[in-house]
């Protein structure tokens, strides 16, 4: 029974990958009907499911004591799939519908090679327990999801070649990167503690509400600026 229990959150753990899969299978359909949405919506959702399942696999861990080797590295491969290739293609495809240069669209294989690396150096890092080095790959995710339904409403100085570029360069740098990232997770109520969490509660709140899925976009922006503002301590 303890065996079984100790499996618990490596089975929520494959939720995730599965939901990654999915996203990838909605995301080939780009902007065509598939099951009621565009494939892309599909895929935002898919990747949304992925991410109840990463947070709900680090609950039950925390709840039944059952951290383990395995977990971390299933874990990482799981997010590799969910968060770094799923919401890469996703854009792939996003981009050519909307008639992007072609050598544009592939540049987008930089985001799961930069999430590979990050999440391979996270799982060699014992520095990274109450906050991050670098950008969390599921906020690179969340970053491209908000950025992709900002292009589907027709921003369209955001898919001119130069901004794009630059944007795939500077989120391919900041998960590799040394900046220190506050963690969500919090060990108490405190204000002066948990200062920067609630700040990004609310902002998600804001955005969300007054823009919907593209919202997410500003969310991340206002992320990493709260984080260079708040300089969280690693360890």
């Amino acid at each position: 029974m303890k065996k079984l229990i100790k499996s618990v959150p490596n089975c929520i753990t494959s939720l995730n990958i599965c939901a990654g899969f999915l996203s990838i299978i909605a995301a080939c359909h780009g902007v065509e009907p598939f099951w009621g949405l565009k494939g892309f919506q599909w895929a935002f959702l898919f990747i949304a499911m992925g991410a109840c399942a990463d947070f709900l696999d680090g609950l039950a861990a925390r709840l039944l004591d059952a951290y383990s080797d395995l977990g971390k590295e299933l874990d990482s491969l799981c997010d590799l799939v969910t968060f770094g290739v799923a919401p890469a293609i996703t854009l792939f495809f996003l981009l050519d519908a909307q008639g992007v240069d072609k050598w544009l669209c592939w540049t987008t294989v930089l985001i799961p090679a930069a999430a590979a690396f990050r999440l391979a150096k996270f799982n060699i890092d014992s520095r990274q327990v109450s906050s991050f080095i670098g950008l969390p790959v599921p906020a690179n995710a969340i970053f491209w999801i908000g950025y992709a339904n900002l292009i589907w409403e027709g921003v369209t100085f955001l898919s001119t070649w130069y901004v794009f570029l630059c944007l795939i360069i500077i989120e391919c740098w900041l998960m590799n990167s040394n900046l220190p990232m506050f963690s969500l997770k919090i060990k108490n109520f405190s204000l002066r503690e948990n200062l920067p969490v609630y700040l990004t509660v609310a902002a998600a709140a804001v955005f969300c509400f007054s823009l919907g899925v593209s919202g997410l976009f500003w969310l991340i922006v206002f992320y990493i600026l709260c984080s260079l503002c708040f300089k969280p301590k690693n360890g």
